[in-house]
């Protein structure tokens, strides 16, 4: 009896060891009023599902901050976490249906969509007190302007990524990726969006234009894009296909230039003369969540300065937190491809009638599926000619029977009419 009460004493004493430590090393990176604030919210035993872009949070590896485990340590509450490429490949999940997530972070235009087709719930920035720590032109944007259905995480810009060893000249334009000289070493954005508006940049078009001819105009340098250089769509693999040194060039957005370039100094970029993409991402809680309490302490806890700061040194994109942006031990304190201060031609995304939404999905499966190319024209009216000649021929003959058929009846009739006579 002694010894087993002996035995739980000592079980007991190890267990708040275990908890002093556990403490002790929560206070190495959180205040005691964070850790406080995180257990008292009462998520202990719930699921939280977020649904965020590939590479996008800081998860432990080389020594970073593992966010998504403080955040299941601090709260109590488990994360199920997963991933997609890009807007339209988000939207088809939720708009599908059969899908519960609590947590996405779908860029501007999708914000925008989002809301007009009312799939976005209202925030309650009660429990989103780090709402104060959002940097000032990161809030109450153009695409949620009464602050009421997101918060801002991270912005940037597209970029034109080139591999100093492939391309004799600096580039300034996105015209370079229609070289022939560079067939077959091409990376192209893989989503509609981002890829139109490199052509609609080309031609001097809006990005957001409403107008139906100039989307199929753009359709179609994209098709002569595919033509001359045979560009790869790639999302997340362009990291290891530029890092490899294979390929000339590729297009994609700033922050995640400077990762590239930390495997591969070879590379360079430039933002076109011609325009980019001014973009941002932001969290919001769409109507399928189950765990919107939860939904919302994730999204105070990622705006902590602690995690803001792993999150902007694992994303490398210009953080939305005031904090990041001030704090001058930042590895992207003043670069320039993340924090740009030259003048750039920059326009953003927004939502687009549906007519244009239907039409640019429409035309980018033919892009992409080489149904525009100038082979596949070509091949088209060769099979329109063909098939015209074999109607003609066609005709032709049935043409020739019924006047030979006509002939032989009339022969026929004079025949039997010298016989009476």
């Amino acid at each position: 009896m002694k010894r087993a009460l002996s035995l739980v004493i000592s079980l007991l004493l190890l267990s708040s060891s275990f908890s002093a430590i556990t403490v002790f090393a929560q206070d190495k990176v959180f205040s005691q009023e964070q850790v406080e604030y995180y257990k008292n919210l009462g998520l202990q035993g719930t699921t939280v599902n977020v649904y965020n872009w590939g590479e996008y949070i800081s998860d432990g590896e080389d020594g970073s901050l593992d966010v998504v485990k403080e955040f299941e340590r601090l709260t109590g509450a488990k994360v199920n976490y997963s991933n997609f490429e890009s807007n339209e490949n988000m939207y088809s999940k939720l708009s599908g249906g059969g899908v519960s997530y609590d947590v996405i972070v779908p860029s501007d235009y999708m914000v925008q969509r989002l809301i007009d087709e009312n799939m976005l719930l209202p925030l309650d920035y009660d429990n989103i007190p780090n709402l104060a720590l959002i940097r000032d032109d990161c809030r109450n944007l153009y695409f949620d302007p009464e602050q009421k259905y997101s918060v801002c995480f991270n912005t940037g810009t597209t970029v034109l990524i080139y591999n100093k060893k492939l391309v004799k000249e600096t580039p300034d334009s996105w015209s370079v990726l229609w070289d022939e000289q560079y067939k077959g070493k091409v990376l192209m954005f893989n989503n509609s969006r981002d890829a139109f508006a490199i052509a609609q940049f080309v031609l001097g078009q809006s990005i957001n234009s409403d107008s139906e001819s100039q989307w199929v105009e753009a359709s179609q340098l994209l098709a002569l894009q595919k033509d001359k250089v045979s560009p790869v769509y790639v999302m997340d693999e362009v990291f290891n296909l530029m890092e490899s040194g294979e390929y000339a060039f590729a297009t994609y957005y700033a922050g995640d230039y400077v990762l590239m370039y930390e495997n591969n100094e070879d590379l360079g970029y430039c933002f076109p003369k011609e325009g980019v993409n001014d973009f941002y991402d932001a969290f919001c809680i769409p109507k399928c969540t189950q765990n919107k309490r939860g939904a919302e302490a994730f999204i105070n806890f990622m705006n902590e300065p602690q995690v803001a700061f792993a999150n902007a040194e694992y994303i490398y994109y210009a953080s939305a937190n005031k904090t990041v942006l001030e704090n001058k031990e930042s590895s992207l304190y003043g670069n320039e491809a993340v924090y740009p201060t030259q003048e750039l031609s920059k326009q953003c995304f927004e939502n687009l009638p549906q007519n244009i939404l239907e039409l640019q999905n429409n035309l980018w499966s033919q892009v992409k599926s080489g149904r525009l190319s100038a082979d596949s024209k070509k091949d088209e009216q060769r099979i329109y000619i063909e098939s015209a000649v074999i109607a003609a021929i066609t005709v032709v003959i049935v043409i020739a029977s019924l006047v030979r058929r006509k002939m032989k009846i009339k022969e026929q009739d004079l025949s039997d009419l010298y016989e009476k006579n």
